[in-house]
């Protein structure tokens, strides 16, 4: 299957550049594969969909500010650094600019003339990412609070003027160097909603990598390398899952980070337990399914592992017609843009 089957034109007047107002007036387009009928409404209407004894399962990971502006020790040069994963203690994988001037023995300074953070650059890794130390006074995470910006994709160029708009309002467990997207058309007061309506809410951990954002180089997509991404779900959590599954109720994925914890983890009759690992799962066409019965997700760019997974679920033709309409439509695309509901 070649990636160029995945491709669709965009304008790019319609990648949303800024969250919207209020989270759960999105646009929400509803697509039924069995049926094949596109529907368009706001994303509060989700509440119509879901029905007594479904189980939503959401990722509650928390973005870090992962994004530091620094100098080099020696000469004063600007550097800029992308959190991607801890490796262990302090010591990080980092995305670097400049990286042919940013060589191991390298020092580096952030937080201005006080200096609230130093950082070693150890080794230069396959990747060109670097693994790096970091040096510092206090708590690491109350200083990255401090002086580390939110790490929007790199299709969006406006400043965020809110922080808490690239984090879900369930947002927990910090470690993402990208928001999970899905999850943040979502207010306290809908999800208080859902649950009074019978439906359970479950939680998975995954932390997003920006490997979610490279794009598929390779012609031919079962070629393609996929990044690895760190996940845990607790014991509560899959029985709530194995319970809906037994009871012949639909699990609901809010985002396809849910949706690649429940797919990694589920034995041939998708039932869950307490796990915690990597997951490198590629789902798509010609993927079965073995948890996950529907799915809420954001659009996705063209020739990504993201669109081919929902491509996975609803069928590809169907989806490039249903993202056809959303151009058509003038829907917003992308991290701040309108959801899908497949069922």
């Amino acid at each position: 299957m070649k990636v160029s089957e995945f491709n669709y034109d965009l304008p790019k007047e319609l990648i949303a550049q800024v969250p919207i107002k209020n989270r759960d007036e999105s646009r929400l387009m509803v697509l039924n594969k069995n049926e094949q009928t596109i529907e368009h409404k706001v994303f509060k209407n989700i509440l119509n969909y879901l029905k007594p004894g479904d189980c939503l399962v959401r990722n509650n990971t928390k973005v870090i500010p992962a994004r530091l502006y620094g100098k080099k020790e020696e000469t004063g040069a600007n550097v800029e650094f992308l959190l991607l994963k801890r490796l262990e203690g302090d010591i990080w994988e980092v995305m670097v600019r400049p990286g042919k001037k940013l060589m191991p023995g390298t020092k580096v300074l952030f937080g201005g003339n006080n200096c609230l953070l130093k950082a070693e650059i150890l080794e230069k890794l396959e990747s060109g990412n670097r693994k790096v130390k970091f040096e510092y006074d206090g708590i690491f995470n109350e200083i990255l609070n401090e002086i580390g910006l939110m790490p929007l994709p790199p299709y969006i160029h406006e400043k965020l003027k809110e922080k808490d708009r690239y984090q879900t309002v369930y947002a927990k467990y910090e470690g993402s160097s990208a928001a999970p997207t899905a999850g943040l058309h979502f207010t306290e007061e809908l999800l208080e909603q859902i649950r009074k309506k019978g439906v359970e809410i479950a939680n998975v951990t995954l932390h997003v990598g920006i490997g979610t954002f490279r794009p598929v180089k390779v012609e031919n997509i079962e070629d393609h390398d996929m990044h690895s991404e760190h996940f845990y779900i607790k014991k509560e959590d899959a029985e709530k899952i194995n319970k809906a599954k037994r009871g012949g109720n639909r699990v609901i994925a809010v985002g396809t980070t849910s949706c690649r914890v429940l797919e990694s983890i589920a034995d041939e009759n998708g039932i869950v337990k307490e796990t915690e690992g990597d997951t490198s799962i590629f789902i798509y066409p010609g993927y079965k399914f073995k948890c996950m019965d529907a799915l809420i997700t954001n659009f996705h760019l063209p020739e990504s592992t993201l669109i081919m997974l929902v491509s996975a679920f609803a069928g590809k033709d169907f989806i490039m017609k249903a993202y056809k309409e959303a151009v058509k439509q003038k829907y917003r695309f992308f991290s701040f843009g309108d959801a899908m509901f497949i069922s």
